[in-house]
């Protein structure tokens, strides 16, 4: 089967989000990912080959695993309740009385235990369980497994907490280098989500996941520009609050005005230029009251007042500023510029259902220079 005729039996396979093509979830994972960032020269070989994406992360994973167990794990403290014979902690004076155990010489206390079978570590061996049944290397699969067993021999359970336990977990200066390992454990329980047929995503509550997908999206486009751009000299803003240019205000202004705030800003100090860009997962073209589709006019309002309102900020890339509208596309490629005011917006789609090669090369080409009809 050569390339074209495996790229067409991909796509008659698509798995969709709403109506929106997507092929593989997983890359939009790796990109959105903080863990994309620490790769360097790994992100060239996912591209080629997206299949391996499981197996990077589980290599990811394993790395960051290995290096805890070098440098010991986090220890934590547990609580718990026991009848013992001598008093340790606090006493449960309730279920003392209520079982009359001070008749047989006992008390039930609450004590904590500094343990091992922390959160955290039972998160991260349930991580291993989990990637060790996606990847491909039998080689991967059995050092994911050997971690495993290295964690079950140190006190580490199998009861693994859900999302929302970990998410309330905090690291303090002495567990930073908790962190990475950590990540890398979310995105492995995260590849466990679309199924392990490549194309085809598993939704499970359609409006939940779609939501979820859709900020997956912003993310992982940020995150992608981050790792691209950022050694070419680019500085790459994510989640950045605008000031609205007020001349004059009344005392209450400041509680009503709504705020600004943009998915991604790219600028090059070395040419002066800023690119803001507003990320849509959704069709850039809807049905219109007098043509059959056209732009939705929110989005174009929102971009074009990104851009407005910091003229005269006495930034001078604020004066020449353009503006990238990016959504996925929906069963055609637009891509098309106009100069408002001074400002080139430019109205374009990436086609997720495109190989993984085709999504970097259409992103990287997005932020060239050289825009249709526009010298930037």
């Amino acid at each position: 089967m050569n390339a074209e005729t495996a790229n067409l039996v991909n796509k008659a396979t698509m798995g969709y989000v709403g109506r929106i093509p997507v092929r593989n979830l997983w890359l939009l994972m790796l990109y959105s990912s903080e863990l994309f960032r620490k790769v360097e020269k790994r992100p060239i070989s996912i591209e080629e080959n997206p299949d391996d994406i499981p197996d990077l992360v589980a290599e990811i994973l394993a790395y960051f695993v290995e290096r805890r167990l070098r440098r010991n794990l986090t220890y934590g403290y547990r609580s718990n309740n026991a009848t013992l014979a001598r008093v340790r902690g606090r006493i449960d004076i309730l279920t003392t009385e209520r079982q009359q155990l001070m008749a047989r010489g006992l008390v039930a206390c609450r004590f904590e235990n500094l343990t091992v079978d922390t959160r955290r570590n039972r998160y991260v061996r349930g991580a291993l369980s989990t990637i060790a049944r996606l990847v491909r290397s039998s080689e991967l699969r059995s050092r994911c497994r050997w971690l495993t067993a290295c964690l079950r021999q140190l006190g580490v359970s199998s009861t693994v907490p859900s999302r929302l336990e970990v998410s309330t977990d905090r690291f303090v200066r002495h567990d930073m280098n908790d962190r990475q390992m950590v990540a890398a454990a979310k995105l492995a329980f995260e590849l466990a989500l679309p199924t392990e047929s490549l194309g085809q995503v598993a939704l499970g509550v359609p409006n939940k996941e779609e939501h979820w997908v859709r900020r997956l999206f912003e993310r992982a486009i940020g995150g992608f520009y981050d790792v691209v751009l950022t050694p070419r000299g680019w500085n790459v803003y994510r989640g950045r609050t605008l000031n609205w240019a007020i001349e004059q205000r009344t005392a209450g202004i400041d509680v009503i005005l709504p705020s600004m705030q943009t998915d991604i800003i790219l600028e090059h100090p070395a040419v002066a230029r800023r690119l803001v860009i507003d990320t849509k997962f959704t069709s850039i073209l809807a049905p219109g009251r007098f043509r059959k589709d056209g732009l939705r006019s929110e989005y174009l309002y929102q971009i074009y007042a990104y851009l407005r309102s910091q003229v005269g900020d006495g930034n001078p890339r604020s004066a020449r500023a353009a503006g990238l509208l990016l959504h996925p596309s929906v069963g055609e490629m637009v891509d098309e510029t106009a100069v408002i005011q001074g400002h080139a917006i430019r109205f374009a789609t990436v086609d997720l259902a495109e190989s993984a090669a085709e999504i970097r090369r259409r992103l990287e080409n997005l932020v060239k220079l050289n825009w249709p009809c526009v010298d930037l």
